[in-house]
């Protein structure tokens, strides 16, 4: 089996770093059944994603355990081509290339297709967060842009997948604690261990924060477990559970001049109605079986059972959603010599389907505006959300000539959305049936074992989600409705998003360190744009609607530098990561705006840390992060300022790996900005509550501890 290491020089490579992954590698399937001992899990991962020709990142838990892990936001920190940022809870806002760049983090994320263990999180309704418990996961895979194609994504940030750990890579009983600035407090115990043919692992973690900004309390609780048993060396299977509740105040959008001058408040009209989401508890159940047909083929099938009911408190109104969904995964995979050149084959499928008892009840929460005079809890709507996506997908690896590879593939999608308004009123229903395709194509060469290059060209598609098509219409009830009055009643039609993508990039190593470089430019047709229609007041909560947008364009450079600067046995090494994205998204002559660029995004992102490493085990770093401004509205009219932050992180980690410690400095110099927009369409220059802070300086310790 032939491994080899690309790299070349780039000219960014003094700014930007990532990890470097291993070597491109030929499948050989044969090989996934007798596994030496000494081979990873996190190896065999960077074997695989080199193997595609298109950018990734792998990010190991490992490291980022070294400091504070609160949200997704420091799983996926220092990584080139991933904007991601908290909204002070649970909640982190992703964005890859574009992906949802304007969709706050909420109950629906959208772009990116997302996975837990190689199963669909990700559904017709988009990607709740509430299950995003970052202390349960071994690993991330991020496959940005089409690159996720093999685990059967078509959405133009590609795929996510965060792998739980198993009883093969997890201490046979784990204990953690971190505490620190705004009532910060988050424990974890855990056990993972390999019986015989049998293994098992399971987590349980809860945490608890006052929250940086006020009204921004919440809490949370959870567990997640596995199990795992292999019948031969034909035959594995492993089931999956995870669940968490959560429960997080809305502190909703300031303006500029609050992030200013005091940080720390929140919207009047959210802490005046005690606007809240409580999260009743998400339920994620899934099984994976492995079926090694010969040495050259496998099958795999997946199965999930995901409820994720909400229960959203946010301005006059209590809305109670249902949200069930089903999903299958089927994949083949096998490797072949076809005229005379080796060959590697993946077919498969994936359907995910709300179950009937999806939609949503609305009722009066406060008696005061729009439902002055009706009782709490007096009904005001309900309505249904339904949907379903099956993507058909088959693709090709071949070896042209030796180091030379030419990937092909094709994607079939067929996608169902309908919404209804069965009360006050029957009627106002849209139901949606479309058929759309991603092919695929890309090569990629390794020059040597310090250098790969590749390109591809490919097509993404994203249908809306069913509520979208409620939420965006501009026709209301009307007084005749009596406590309906002004709310949505007829669902409107949306198209599916669609994008051509082209990439080229290179990866390796040299003597500045390990490196990846890609650009990609992507002709996005009918973007799914998001705008706040109506701004939150103190009986109403904010309006938000989505469009199809005229032509826009998505381009940018993603690159990444893993340097080692000094290094003596005795003495340990001094380390430098580094990740830059550049990121370049506007319209084409939109007939409005022209060809401004879409809000929600810093064109500009930078982190960098710089790292001593004692062979005792004490570790020394410092990091910084930087954005440019970034627009707040569609007509460009005003932009939330830039900002650089400075941190450091200084800890101890036991060479027998069994205890570790740690303090994690953030925003040294306490730096006031915004860390996410909620766009508006036009503010023409004036201070509109649209930002969220970041979080302003904090201290945080830890310590955890495994019994081997």
């Amino acid at each position: 089996m032939r491994t080899a290491l690309p790299s070349s020089l780039f000219p960014l490579a003094l700014l930007c770093s990532t990890p470097l992954q291993a070597a491109p590698a030929s499948i050989e399937l044969g090989e996934v059944q007798v596994r030496s001992e000494e081979a990873s899990e996190i190896d065999e991962a960077r074997e695989q994603l080199q193997q595609v020709p298109g950018a990734s990142n792998l990010v190991d838990l490992n490291k980022v355990e070294n400091g504070r892990v609160a949200s997704n936001q420091e799983v996926l920190a220092y990584q080139p081509g991933v904007y991601a940022q908290s909204a002070g809870n649970d909640g982190t806002k992703v964005s890859i290339r574009g992906s949802g760049i304007n969709r706050a983090p909420g109950a629906h994320g959208s772009g990116v297709y997302t996975m837990f263990d190689g199963l669909p999180l990700t559904g017709p309704g988009g990607t709740s967060y509430e299950l995003f418990e970052p202390l349960w996961l071994s690993r991330a895979e991020v496959l940005r842009g089409a690159n996720g194609f093999d685990k059967g994504s078509l959405a133009l940030g590609g795929a996510i997948d965060y792998i739980t750990h198993t009883g093969r890579d997890a201490a046979p009983l784990q204990v953690r604690y971190e505490t620190g600035s705004y009532g910060y407090r988050k424990r974890q115990i855990s056990s993972g261990q390999v019986l015989g043919d049998l293994d098992y692992y399971v987590s349980l973690t809860d945490s608890d924060y006052d929250g940086y900004q006020d009204h921004t309390q919440g809490s949370s609780k959870g567990v997640a477990a596995n199990i795992g048993y292999r019948f031969s060396p034909e035959l594995e299977t492993r089931l999956y559970l995870r669940y968490r509740e959560t429960d997080n105040e809305l502190a909703g959008r300031v303006t500029q001049d609050q992030i200013k001058h005091h940080p720390r408040s929140a919207n009047a009209s959210y802490v005046s109605r005690d606007d809240s989401r409580p999260q009743p508890g998400s339920t994620w159940l899934g099984s994976k079986t492995t079926m090694y047909l010969d040495d050259d083929s496998k099958l795999e099938i997946g199965l999930v059972y995901h409820d994720y009911p909400m229960d959203l408190r946010e301005g006059p109104y209590r809305l109670k959603v249902a949200y069930t969904d089903v999903s299958d995964t089927l994949n083949y995979i096998r490797r072949d010599t076809l005229f005379g050149l080796e060959s590697k084959t993946t077919v498969g499928w994936r359907s995910t389907r709300h179950l009937p008892n999806s939609g949503a009840s609305e009722s009066v929460r406060i008696p005061t505006g729009p439902t002055a005079g009706y009782p709490v809890g007096t009904k005001t709507r309900d309505f249904s959300y339904q949907g379903s996506d099956n993507v058909w997908h088959a693709s090709n690896d071949l070896e042209l000539m030796p180091d030379l590879w030419l990937t092909t593939g094709l994607a079939m999608i067929y996608t169902r959305r309908e919404s209804d308004v069965s009360y006050p009123a029957s009627g106002g229903k849209v139901s949606q049936h479309d058929w759309d395709y991603a092919p695929r194509v890309g090569l990629r060469y390794e020059f040597s074992p310090q250098l790969q290059v590749y390109g591809n060209l490919s097509r993404s598609v994203e249908p809306p989600h069913p509520w979208s098509l409620i939420w965006s219409s501009g026709t209301r009830f009307g007084p005749a409705e009596s406590a309906s009055n002004g709310r949505q009643s007829t669902p409107i039609k949306l198209r599916n998003q669609s994008a051509t993508t082209l990439e080229l990039g290179s990866r390796g190593e040299s003597a500045l360190g390990k490196w990846d470089l890609a650009w990609y430019y992507s002709a996005v047709r009918h973007e799914l744009l998001t705008v706040e229609m109506q701004a939150a007041t103190q009986t109403q909560a904010a309006i938000t609607g989505e469009v199809n947008a005229s032509p826009t364009v998505h381009q940018g450079i993603e690159a990444g530098l893993d340097s080692l600067l000094w290094e003596r046995p005795a003495l340990g090494k001094v380390s430098l990561r580094q990740a830059y994205t550049f990121s370049d998204f506007h319209y084409r002559d939109d007939r409005t705006f022209g060809d401004n660029r879409l809000p929600g995004i810093p064109q500009h992102y930078y982190q960098a840390e710089i790292r001593y490493d004692h062979p005792v085990g004490v570790y020394v770093g410092l990091n910084t992060q930087a954005a440019s401004r970034m627009a707040v509205d569609y007509a460009n009219s005003r932009h939330a300022s830039s900002y650089a932050l400075f941190g450091a992180t200084l800890g101890y980690a036991s060479p027998k790996q069994d205890w570790q410690t740690w303090l994690d400095l953030r925003n040294l110099t306490n730096q006031h900005y915004a860390a996410l927009v909620v766009p508006g369409y036009d503010d023409k220059g004036a201070d509109a509550a649209r930002s969220v802070p970041g979080e302003g300086r904090g201290v945080y310790a830890g310590v955890s501890y495994s019994f081997r």
